[in-house]
């Protein structure tokens, strides 16, 4: 258990990374969700993270509220990542270490987060499962 407090997100993180523009509908978005199965994906902009776009976006899009009329279908689906994007998201860089990924990750719900560097590039993801793989490996007992 000693190794994990130890352990930072550069070596747990998944490096190769995909990513959405801001300027794709939720028709494509929709699509990518379904064709990957991820949970989220990192906005960029010449290289640079600028938001993150989660399937809880996507569904909250669809959300009945009583103070708004819903629109209709194809209007929802011709929207784009950046409507419906967070701007202001959670973030690591590669020198974190994995106890603060799991706490930030427990206190917000999260299933992934962006790995930056220093000037927003992505660098990377680290995601709930890398962390229960890195916790497995530090803990398990030689039989």
């Amino acid at each position: 258990m000693y190794k994990f407090l130890e352990a930072t997100v550069a070596d747990h993180m998944t490096r190769s990374v995909k990513s959405v523009s801001r300027e794709m509908t939720m028709r494509e978005l929709e699509d990518q969700f379904e064709r990957d199965d991820y949970n989220a994906y990192p906005v960029v902009e010449n290289t640079r993270a600028i938001g993150l776009v989660t399937k809880y976006d996507f569904l909250s899009c669809f959300a009945f509220h009583p103070t708004q009329m819903l629109p209709h279908y194809d209007d929802l689906m011709n929207r784009t990542v950046g409507d419906i994007m967070t701007p202001d998201f959670i973030y690591v860089h590669a020198d974190t270490k994995l106890t603060r990924v799991l706490q930030l990750m427990v206190e917000h719900q999260t299933r992934s987060i962006p790995v930056l560097e220093d000037d927003r590039k992505l660098e990377g993801i680290i995601s709930r499962e890398d962390v229960i793989k890195a916790l497995a490996s530090f803990t398990k007992t030689a039989p």
